[in-house]
């Protein structure tokens, strides 16, 4: 027998110990909190999932998706509303109903439309978001957006309810800007 081999038993594998079973659950428990936490913020105050209802916004949107919309941008002022952007908003007349429709004219400008062709202060504005099937011959006599206020239309215009109806929509009726589809899968990515 070899001089130098020891006939010791092998020391066992620790167990680890109660205190250290405990501080790993905690552990755990506090990261679960802490990412719920970061989900809820994101959720109420920058993030929100909604369903879109109707087709008055295809073929950009289309009914039953499902978008984010981003209501920390419009809510804390750090982005203008801009003429394209596709906005959420309280219904002017009815606050209960949201309503999504792409902005148009903003305070100042003047609005008309011209057997469907619209015209922001007396040009013809080119809408490639509108395809020809899409189209209507509606004319809309000449208006200057108050201030304040917004001049909003749907991308399907011959089924849309919008601002050539009911007017325009108040600035602080409008809580976010459509930024992101996630439903269905195969319309994923940024809204344009």
């Amino acid at each position: 027998m070899p001089e130098n081999q020891n006939l010791a038993d092998p020391p066992e594998p620790q167990r680890p110990n109660r205190a250290s079973q405990v501080w790993s659950a905690l552990s755990w428990v506090r990261d679960l909190a802490f990412s719920v936490l970061i989900a809820v913020i994101l959720i109420v105050f920058i993030y929100q999932p909604v369903k879109v209802e109707g087709t008055s916004m295809m073929p950009a949107l289309t009914d039953q998706e499902r978008i984010f919309i981003n209501k920390f941008t419009y809510h804390f002022g750090l982005g203008d509303i801009q003429r394209g952007d596709m906005v959420v908003f309280w219904f002017p007349l009815d606050p209960q109903k949201s309503y999504i429709k792409r902005v148009i004219g903003i305070p100042g400008d003047v609005i008309s439309i011209d057997a469907g062709q619209v015209y922001v202060n007396r040009q013809a504005l080119s809408e490639p978001y509108v395809p020809d099937e899409y189209r209507d011959r509606v004319s809309y006599e000449e208006h200057v957006v108050p201030a304040g206020q917004y001049f909003v239309l749907g991308d399907h215009r011959s089924s849309s309810s919008d601002s050539r109806t009911w007017g325009f929509v108040k600035r602080d009726a409008i809580y976010g800007k459509a930024v992101f589809v996630y439903w269905p899968l195969d319309k994923l990515g940024r809204i344009r």
